[in-house]
């Protein structure tokens, strides 16, 4: 109890209290204090984090940019029932599955009008042989290729997640969801990401965290953090990618 106090007053700071000369956030959002904050950052990458791999499947590209133009903005929350609730991977550092089923959800709904649930638990137990390593890290773009190749996702009802390694129980009568191919955006090639959002559904992509992200509650993300120019290290265009589902 004692031990945790000093990182809830941490928390209590990034909050933007005027004792701890915080700088003040956006108007645009928000933040609280929640699961993670009695947890050093350290902690944090440790459990929950990953570097991004070296061999990022998305710089093979395969996906071919237009000429636009683009609408001003999108919004796929407010174009219809097409974005998934907000799930939690609990301790284990299975982001990119929450990432891979998002984004296929998003895409069978935007391409059907139903709204699947597919299992994040599946992907932790059986895409190995696509380098991924379950609650050790994975890449979205590997996994729509194991769902592709596997032909097929369960759903979260007949497969729910666990939040730990486990052995695969994929049964290929129960799949739900199909991937027909993968549109991999060439890595640091924003403007193709504009695009793949604006003209055809939502994009997985992995961006770096920071300590004050953890207590994000709701709203637009835009404080300001040190990074080393010109690597992306912020990260939002590397290894971006989505699926074409098949319906």
């Amino acid at each position: 109890m004692w031990a945790a106090l000093p990182l809830l007053c941490a928390g209590a700071c990034l909050l933007g209290s005027p004792v701890c000369g915080a700088a003040e956030l956006s108007v645009n959002s928000l933040v609280a204090l929640n699961q993670f904050s009695d947890m050093s950052f350290a902690e944090i990458k440790h459990k929950y984090l990953w570097s991004e791999p070296q061999n990022c499947s998305a710089t093979k590209s395969n996906y071919l940019r237009g000429t636009g133009p683009y609408p001003p903005s999108v919004d796929w929350r407010k174009k219809g029932n097409f974005v998934s609730p907000v799930k939690n991977q609990g301790a284990c550092g299975s982001c990119w599955t929450f990432s891979t089923t998002g984004a296929l959800e998003s895409a069978i709904a935007i391409a059907t009008g139903k709204m699947l649930s597919l299992a994040e638990q599946q992907l932790v137990d059986c895409a190995q042989d696509f380098n991924n390593h379950g609650c050790q890290g994975g890449l979205p773009s590997q996994a729509f290729e194991y769902i592709l190749y596997n032909k097929g996702i369960m759903g979260e009802d007949t497969y729910p997640y666990q939040g730990k390694d486990g052995y695969c129980k994929f049964r290929p009568g129960e799949a739900i969801g199909f991937v027909k191919d993968v549109a991999n955006i060439t890595i640091y090639d924003e403007e193709a990401m504009v695009e793949a959002v604006a003209l055809y559904n939502p994009v997985s992509f992995a961006f770096e965290v920071t300590q004050d992200f953890m207590m994000y509650k709701r709203g637009i993300y835009s404080r300001y953090f040190l990074i080393e120019r010109g690597k992306n290290m912020c990260g939002l265009a590397a290894c971006a990618s989505y699926p074409i589902p098949l319906v």
